[in-house]
């Protein structure tokens, strides 16, 4: 299998590097080489967060060029704006339609675009999530992102891996539960 590109993009402390390491570690128990890497800008501070995760039968680079991404999963609207660039032409965008104002924005230096969800629909092929309102509704905002684990599994048909056992052996115990019931819930949202 050609090795397949998902794109992480968020805002510091979302938990975009733990779902490319849930991701990662169900690819390597379906046996597929993987390489994840990150890139942390100023993440501790709302800056921009990009996971990389490469997997196929022989992945030899773990950085994804423009133009490569097959799947571009953003946490946020505007940091999904600023990666459109990675997707392929057939790629798919998978956005939380969530909005977190940057510092520029904060400070009045700078606005936040307007329609950015429906430039992104009119762009590429999108799949806009509630993921963070879900998330509330279900008791804890924290596991938005491992709805969205679930949307990427139903998405690229990876149902055959553990996803339950990864979760148990990469997470707290104490957010196994809600982060399983997390994961269904992304798993129903896509319809059969």
């Amino acid at each position: 299998m050609a090795a397949k590109n998902i794109l992480i993009v968020g805002v510091g402390g979302q938990g975009t590097i733990l779902i490319g390491k849930l991701l990662s570690s169900g690819f390597m128990q379906a046996g597929y080489d993987v390489k994840m890497s990150e890139i942390h800008g100023m993440s501790q501070r709302g800056g921009s967060v990009f996971t990389m995760v490469r997997y196929g039968d022989k992945v030899c680079c773990p950085v994804i060029e423009e133009g490569s991404a097959d799947l571009l999963v953003a946490f946020e609207r505007l940091e999904a704006m600023r990666s459109l660039s990675y997707l392929k032409p057939e790629g798919t965008a998978l956005v939380n339609d969530l909005r977190i104002d940057p510092a520029g924005v904060l400070s009045q230096q700078l606005d936040y675009p307007s329609n950015i969800v429906e430039a992104i629909s009119h762009a590429v092929s999108a799949i806009i999530v509630p993921a963070t309102q879900m998330a509330k509704d279900l008791g804890n905002e924290r596991v938005m992102n491992v709805i969205l684990l679930g949307i990427i599994v139903k998405h690229m048909g990876l149902e055959a891996i553990d996803w339950n056992e990864i979760i148990a052996q990469n997470v707290r115990a104490s957010f196994v539960d809600i982060d399983i019931a997390a994961l269904n819930l992304g798993l129903s949202y896509i319809a059969e």
